[in-house]
């Protein structure tokens, strides 16, 4: 069984059982209809990273080493 570790999308905590997590799964947690229109484009900043990377920007079709309390805030950037 793997283990979960708790990561937070907006504020809001989400079980995760992955050692990565791409830029549409963090997406998806903090706008559940993002698969139903994936032309909406999302900035995803993270904070409380791995080592050498604590924060930065997730980018599309790209995917981020997750750990324990790890901080995605995700927003529309209002382009399409």
């Amino acid at each position: 069984m793997k283990k979960s570790i708790t990561i937070y999308v907006n504020a809001t905590s989400h079980e995760w059982t992955e050692k990565e997590i791409s830029y549409s799964e963090v997406v998806t947690l903090g706008f559940p209809d993002y698969p139903q229109h994936p032309e909406i484009i999302y900035t995803v900043k993270y904070k409380r990273g791995h080592g050498n990377k604590p924060e930065g920007t997730l980018l599309k079709d790209h995917s981020v080493k997750v750990k324990e309390g790890m901080n995605f805030h995700v927003r529309n950037t209002g382009q399409s």
